[in-house]
């Protein structure tokens, strides 16, 4: 079967929503999802965009979305601009196909496009196939940092100025 890689458009996203349900599946949050396709077309098209992805496509009488890449600029008080990259899904039908590193091709062409100062993203340390998939594509993986989150619950009682 071919594949073309191409940029989302709005039309899209009901498909690119699927594909991160299907990532929330897989990684044991779906409860986690509150985002919508609905926010998405906001949030991707709207009057500031927030984001960009790139969409794996079928290539047949009826084309069919079975990947994509989300990213979004970020700045580094070190490097400047930085691509991050979301997520990078392949539908499992599809995997061992090539399509992630054609995704992950043209992630590092719009970085080298838009001369961000480096591509980074994150992987699950219990994600063994995608650890070895990056490492087979030349990504380090930095295992001296650490994520730092506040969630929504905690926003509504952070507490300002206290400790």
């Amino acid at each position: 079967m071919e594949y073309i890689i191409r940029k989302g458009e709005p039309k899209d996203l009901q498909d690119a929503f699927r594909l991160v349900m299907e990532l929330a599946i897989y990684e044991k949050g779906e409860h986690n999802v509150s985002n919508t396709p609905e926010k998405m077309l906001a949030d991707g098209f709207g009057e500031n965009p927030v984001f960009e992805f790139f969409v794996a496509e079928t290539v047949a009488e009826k084309p069919e979305i079975v990947g994509m890449a989300l990213t979004y600029v970020r700045y580094s008080t070190w490097r400047g601009k930085c691509l991050w990259l979301e997520d990078l899904i392949i539908s499992e039908p599809y995997r061992q196909f090539g399509l992630g590193k054609k995704l992950l091709d043209n992630v590092i062409k719009r970085a080298i496009e838009t001369e961000m100062g480096l591509v980074i993203w994150q992987v699950l340390d219990w994600n063994t196939p995608a650890i070895n998939f990056y490492k087979k594509c030349g990504a380090v993986l930095e295992p001296e940092w650490i994520n730092c989150v506040v969630y929504p619950e905690k926003l509504q009682t952070w507490q300002f100025g206290k400790f």
